[in-house]
């Protein structure tokens, strides 16, 4: 199976990429499926990718 890279930019370091998860509830529907609620990293904000990091200038004589 091909891996796909990121082309916006870097991977969260947070979520590493999954910026989206289902978790269980541990309940069940009544079709017998699991209840789940959707999480999203806050650091990314459900995006997957960091902003480049930003290179400090040295200023001097």
């Amino acid at each position: 199976m091909p891996q796909h890279t990121h082309a916006s930019g870097r991977v969260c370091g947070h979520c590493d990429g999954f910026p989206t998860v289902a978790i269980t509830t541990g309940g069940r529907n009544r079709d017998g499926s699991r209840r789940t609620i959707t999480a999203t990293c806050p650091a990314c904000r459900g995006t997957g990718t960091a902003p480049a990091r930003r290179a400090l200038a040295t200023v001097g004589r």
